[in-house]
């Protein structure tokens, strides 16, 4: 496995690799790796004759206040982790490389970017969607792979290839959770064992959703009740938003039907925790 610093560098392996008939993957991340991370990684080098995982804490998606600096990094830990996940290539950039003329110009979908995640942090999709843009240009990969876990982002990064006509396919994997069904993330580093298992009502919550739904439930009102009162008994989880929505274009629904992604953030002690399910719902399914 090789690191790679510079963008011109990395370009020219890809390009020659796509060259020579071979099938590229990308996996961007902003590192210290978990399972889920691997999952990607994993499923990249099933699917891909190269992987490159990109390594790069952006800092355009921090909003002021949140935690840039204090964001966990190992590189040399995380370099092993990809070593053993079938990684060829890390591209680790510094913030110089990645925006050698500072950041003036950026990427912004409009309708998916201001919502939910979005609503509390603004210009963190906004970050999101221009790394991500400048990463397909600089690892000119035929497939990405990122996190259902991210359901949003996901949302938001495939408007934007679709729109600007970025070659690559975007294939989402699902959710990688701990035992006791918290999804994983960087960020769980920041609770305490006390926090990590109150903060597991956000993934329950989301089981007694798909259950409600699965008896034949179609009120999205009466599913986000659900949702907010079984987040409420775990003291110290602080729900942020409840979406119910479509998971394309992430607007709200009032009666369930077809694909339903619901989505659920919250705080716990310093982390900002997310988490969804997608629900498909078959045309006809009613109660009984």
């Amino acid at each position: 496995m090789e690191i790679v610093r510079e963008k011109k560098v990395m370009r020219a392996i890809v390009e020659e690799a796509k060259r020579s008939g071979l099938v590229v993957g990308l996996v961007p991340t902003m590192g210290y790796f978990h399972q889920g991370h691997l999952e990607l990684m994993r499923r990249a080098a099933a699917d891909c004759d190269v992987v490159v995982v990109s390594l790069f804490v952006n800092p355009t998606q921090f909003v002021p206040g949140e935690d840039f600096e204090e964001y966990p990094r190992d590189l040399e830990r995380d370099c092993a982790l990809a070593r053993g996940a079938g990684v060829d290539y890390v591209f680790n950039p510094d913030v110089r490389e990645m925006y050698p003329g500072g950041d003036r110009t950026h990427v912004e979908v409009e309708g998916l970017s201001d919502v939910m995640c979005g609503a509390a942090r603004p210009g963190h999709f906004r970050g999101v969607a221009t790394v991500v843009a400048k990463l397909f240009n600089i690892v000119p990969a035929q497939r990405a792979y990122f996190g259902q876990k991210d359901g949003q982002q996901l949302a938001v990064l495939r408007r934007m290839a679709l729109d600007l006509d970025f070659d690559i396919e975007i294939t989402g994997v699902p959710t990688v959770r701990e035992e006791g069904g918290l999804a994983m993330s960087s960020r769980n580093a920041y609770l305490t064992d006390e926090q990590a298992s109150r903060a597991r009502c956000l993934s329950s919550a989301l089981v007694r959703a798909s259950d409600l739904v699965e008896s034949g439930e179609r009120r999205a009102e009466a599913v986000a009740r659900a949702v907010e009162e079984e987040v409420a008994a775990s003291p110290g989880v602080d729900l942020e938003y409840v979406a119910i929505c479509d998971k394309i274009f992430l607007q709200p629904l009032e009666e369930l039907h077809g694909t339903v992604m619901v989505a659920v953030a919250a705080r716990v002690g310093k982390a900002r925790l997310i988490d969804n399910v997608i629900i498909e719902i078959e045309q006809g399914d009613a109660a009984d």
